[in-house]
């Protein structure tokens, strides 16, 4: 991509864009909100899939590893749209049970990461919504690196 294509890709959208949420929702409560907005918000977001998240960490009592972490946040997605009156239709998939073990090195194989490298390379850009780990996210551009071109990530988490 060339410099003025992605400058062009990072300004507001004017209308409902692609987007796939990565999300650790048991892992803090801002989750829950940022789904269930998302899911309202159609005149701005074509959500197309979500993706459960690892999280862990020793202090924090929600999880015992990533793996934990991950699970109970695919659960906390299901019941959260199980509690809403609005039907959804974008299907929901485990993330990486594991961080990434090096820079440079994708976590395991999961069903999230590989969905979202086939979206990616479907036309259009897809927007990544991260607001958890970004496992998911890195482990899908280190295994198909021509995905990048393809997607604007907008991340809140850290690691």
């Amino acid at each position: 991509m060339d410099d003025i294509t992605r400058i062009r890709s990072l300004q507001s959208p004017s209308g409902p864009v692609r987007t796939v949420l990565d999300t650790d929702t048991a892992n803090e409560i801002d989750d829950q909100f940022a789904l269930v907005w998302a899911l309202l918000s159609p005149e701005r977001l074509i959500l197309e899939a979500i993706y459960a998240a690892p999280f862990y960490a020793d202090w924090h009592p929600g999880s015992i590893s990533p793996k934990d972490g991950m699970e109970k946040s695919y659960k906390e997605i299901l019941k959260v749209l199980s509690l809403m009156d609005t039907p959804v239709t974008a299907p929901i998939f485990k993330g990486s049970t594991d961080f990434l073990p090096d820079h440079d090195q994708p976590a395991d194989e999961s069903d999230a990461v590989q969905d979202l490298i086939e979206r990616a390379r479907q036309p259009g850009l897809l927007y990544v919504v991260c607001i958890g780990a970004i496992t998911n996210v890195a482990s899908a551009i280190l295994q198909a690196p021509d995905i990048i071109d393809e997607i604007v990530v907008v991340w809140l988490g850290s690691h």
